[in-house]
């Protein structure tokens, strides 16, 4: 849905920014595309991680129940790009204090890419602000902080 979405936009402008689950989305997108990416401790592995969650659960941020199928980490795991194809072409930025996901694996995942290793913070990247000159530099939004 994402890649039709974005059909005819221009590949060589283009940036996708995603965070978590999100920056995962974000690679699946810029490999298929060609594009640059920017990610915020972005999820390596959902298909392993959220199948423990299959069943019925809640949303992270409210009491909603809902039902997360099989077929969703099918799906996460069908999509999971083998390598990238251009390190270049990512912007990482990956908290060491990160709560939810292994920094240590992000920073495998994403090794060749450009890296902002943030000591401490966390899932949120609480401190985003201190580091969005960085990101909008890399995306050529911005001069260099």
């Amino acid at each position: 849905m994402l890649v039709q979405g974005v059909a005819g936009w221009p590949v060589e402008r283009m940036a996708i920014v995603g965070s978590s689950l999100g920056g995962f989305y974000a690679t699946v997108l810029a490999e298929r595309l060609g594009c640059k990416a920017g990610l915020i401790n972005p999820a390596v592995d959902p298909a392993r991680d959220l199948a423990k969650y299959i069943g019925e659960t809640t949303a992270w941020h409210s009491e909603e129940r809902f039902f997360f199928m099989p077929e969703y980490v099918d799906q996460l795991r069908e999509m999971t790009p083998a390598r990238l194809a251009d390190p270049s072409r990512y912007f990482a930025v990956i908290a060491t204090g990160d709560e939810v996901l292994d920094w240590r694996e992000m920073s495998a995942r994403y090794r060749g890419c450009h890296l902002r290793i943030v000591e401490g913070s966390d899932h949120a990247l609480s401190d985003f602000d201190t580091h969005l000159p960085h990101l909008l530099h890399f995306l050529g939004l911005a001069p260099s902080p």
